[in-house]
């Protein structure tokens, strides 16, 4: 176990105990211990003025006020209690990232109903009767009851996932073609076999996967940068060291950065290991959530797969965490609890002695830098797995191609297109950005549709016929009359947006089957999932998507990539624009050629000569990373630096604007550490949902007392009504 770990205390009934609840009190209360005692650690519930609210036995209380106002604990929860270093793992995450500590602990205590016992619930299964009178409504039952795989399902969970009342469902029950029975509320999940046989790895694959095993085989920490390009077989490497977490009696905790990848993921699991882990993300259920969180923590569950927040959960002893897609931006959590899961599932292992993986074709420069002065241990792949070779790279020069104003599709681009369609094979046209098109103007007075409530443009989004805010969610109706002077029939669509290109596909290949694949077009994760199936099937020519596309999928007929806008993320002041563009455009072009037929990448684009697109082209990866990093070094900026955003928020501008002067005037603390404050400014998008952004940045030289210096900094002036604060560490976006 780690350094800094609390050993657990067990208090005997009466004792003064300090409890931490989940309400914004930002520390432990005084209580007294219950009959029968508590442990440190120990979930239990108590009272706080007139309500009972969940807390967790951090240590002995203050004891500094009146013993005989002090309330007793009202019981400790049926619930493995929080060990030790969880609790550790929760205070220095806290400390990091500046937190209030109740706000971890709401964090890691998200599971309905963790106060009720082991009682039983009344379930449903399928008897394998067909109904006698199908109807749309029971259809969708079914076909809902088949999405949880087998797994047991409340009433009120199956309706809400086939989107149909609770008597549609007492029907089918009344008819036998559902049964109801009662069920224990928490089952342990099936065993895994880590000693089923493993497919057939190459060399490579073979020598990385025995170094991940032999190192998480130490039970000591240690993290590992694998860099495989797209296809080189990076699952199957590591899931060899899941397999040797698991012999070693230990749990491991796998984090995808998209729920759509799951599904393939888990029966890659299941062939391994002979059973399906458990899950944990949005789409799960909250009846499966409780189960897994109580399971968890008794060691009853071996591996989760999961979203960021499953590095919350309270495992027993965790011996292993893989970070799939490590670069991936959707693993900085960017409301609420502001912090990044590839740093703190860094900053857990270390303190549990567990083995980290972090997992990527293109990885995030902090990592790439970790690996190359030494931290981190680093394993690369440098082939595809089996018959499959890496896609030709080439760039299209769009200034000398001649295009319409409202077409973006290249001749040279169209004539690859119509060849992978005869040869009966897939298309790919990337855009990341979604809807019709990003900005609706009106031609006779020049007015760019807005959000009321935000300062961001609104987006045409044709095939839902509404205009969307990217930002808030806002919508309103496409207007036929602008909005500004009244003139009616001038409002026009300006640039591309992947619904506007899959109108340009539809009249220039008017035989292709065509699919979008882009997040707003699908409600459910089980929608997006059957889309990627029905693809990787063959059921599509051109593939039009954005970002979505380029996230670990499969489709092994997709020989052509073709990426409309490569300048895209070029545009702007953003201090990671290059990197990400870098690793967008390397994730997407690596869709092309993943099975025996070899595969073209082709790059839109009308700078050829930039940097970025020809470190692209020619795979310099290594010179990419020097570069970027040299850069970055230069300007003091992370990884060599430290970096701190600050963004304050209220309705009223002046109020905002006055507070954020006044932060930033006195800067004693920032000064004392040597490090400099910039701003205040409007934020880039100066309001969102009603509310005026102001953003100050803070950076400071690597082995100053960051946190503590903003700590102080921040905590000199008291928040005025409705005024927020938001503080990031290692922010990811600065919007």
């Amino acid at each position: 176990m780690g350094k800094g770990v609390r050993v657990s205390e067990r208090f005997a009934e009466g004792d003064l105990v300090g409890v931490l609840t989940t309400e914004p009190l930002g520390r432990p209360l005084d209580y007294k211990a219950p009959a029968g005692g508590c442990t440190a650690g120990d979930l239990v519930e108590v009272p706080l003025g007139p309500r009972r609210v969940l807390g967790c036995v951090w240590g002995k209380g203050e004891g500094n006020f009146d013993i005989h106002r002090v309330r007793p604990v009202t019981r400790v929860l049926d619930a493995a209690p929080l060990r030790d270093e969880m609790r550790t793992f929760l205070q220095r995450a806290a400390d990091y990232t500046l937190t209030p500590l109740p706000q971890m602990l709401r964090l890691a205590t998200r599971a309905p109903d963790l106060g009720a016992g082991p009682a039983t619930r009344r379930v449903l299964r399928a008897t394998g009767r067909e109904p006698a009178r199908e109807t749309e409504a029971r259809l969708r039952v079914m076909d809902a009851l088949d999405t949880f795989g087998g797994a047991w399902v409340t009433a009120g969970e199956l309706a809400a996932e086939a989107g149909v009342s609770t008597a549609v469902i007492k029907g089918l029950v009344k008819a036998g073609v559902l049964a109801e029975e009662d069920a224990p509320r928490d089952l342990p999940y099936p065993r895994l076999n880590p000693n089923l046989p493993s497919k057939d790895l190459s060399d490579g694959q073979a020598e990385a996967a025995a170094a991940l095993a032999a190192a998480v085989a130490t039970g000591d920490y240690g993290t590992t940068l694998l860099k495989g390009v797209t296809g080189s077989g990076k699952t199957e490497v590591y899931l060899e060291a899941v397999a040797e977490c698991l012999r070693q009696g230990r749990q491991a905790l796998v984090l995808l950065p998209e729920i759509a990848l799951t599904a393939g993921f888990l029966d890659r699991v299941e062939a391994r290991f002979g059973a399906k882990p458990a899950e944990w993300h949005s789409g799960v259920t909250s009846t499966e959530r409780r189960r897994l969180w109580r399971m968890i923590g008794v060691g009853e569950a071996q591996l989760v797969v999961g979203a960021r927040s499953a590095l919350f959960l309270p495992f027993r002893e965790l011996g292993l965490i893989v970070v799939d897609e490590e670069h991936d931006t959707s693993y900085k959590q960017e409301e609420g609890v502001l912090y990044n899961a590839r740093d703190m599932a860094v900053l857990r292992a270390s303190i549990c002695g567990a083995q980290v993986v972090l997992a990527s074709a293109t990885p995030a420069l902090e990592t790439w830098v970790n690996a190359d002065s030494g931290k981190y241990r680093r394993l690369d792949l440098t082939a595809r797995f089996g018959a499959a070779e890496l896609p030709e790279m080439r760039a299209i020069d769009m200034r000398a191609e001649k295009l319409a104003s409202n077409r973006w599709i290249s001749e040279t681009l169209a004539r690859q297109v119509e060849a992978r369609i005869a040869a009966g094979e897939q298309a790919l046209l990337f855009l990341n950005r979604r809807g019709y098109a990003p900005v609706t103007i009106c031609r006779a007075c020049g007015h760019q549709v807005g959000c009321t409530e935000c300062d961001a443009r609104m987006v045409e989004h044709r095939f839902l016929k509404r205009l969307v805010c990217h930002q808030c969610g806002a919508t309103r109706p496409v207007p036929e009359a602008c909005p500004a002077c009244s003139v009616e029939g001038k409002m026009a669509a300006v640039g591309p947006g992947v619904e506007r290109l899959a109108e340009e596909v539809a009249e220039r290949f008017p035989g292709a089957r065509v699919s979008v694949l882009s997040s707003d077009l699908f409600g459910t994760a089980r929608a997006l999932k059957e889309a990627i199936e029905t693809i990787a099937a063959g059921g599509a020519d051109i593939i039009i998507g954005t970002q979505i596309v380029a996230k670990g999928h499969n489709f092994p007929l997709l020989t052509l990539v073709g990426v409309i806008d490569a300048d895209l993320g070029l545009q702007g002041s953003d201090l990671r624009a290059a990197e990400r563009t870098f690793q967008l455009m390397r994730q997407v072009a690596g869709r092309a050629g993943r099975a025996d037929k070899p595969g073209v990448a082709l790059l839109q684009t009308h700078q050829p000569e930039h940097p970025v697109i020809r470190a692209i082209l020619t795979g310099n990866e290594e010179d990419f990373w020097r570069a970027e990093a040299a850069e970055r070094r230069m300007a003091g900026a992370p990884p060599y630096g430290r970096m701190a955003g600050i963004v304050l928020s209220h309705p009223d501008v002046a109020v905002v604007f006055d507070f954020a002067g006044e932060l930033a005037r006195r800067d004693g603390p920032l000064r004392a550490i040597g490090a400099q404050i910039y701003g205040p400014a409007p934020a880039p998008i100066a309001r969102v949902r009603g509310r005026h952004r102001v953003r100050l940045l803070v950076k400071a030289e690597r082995g100053t007392p960051f946190q503590a210096a903003l700590a102080e900094w921040a905590g000199q002036l008291k928040l005025p009504a409705n005024l927020r604060l938001a503080i990031d560490i290692d922010p990811q976006s600065f919007l």
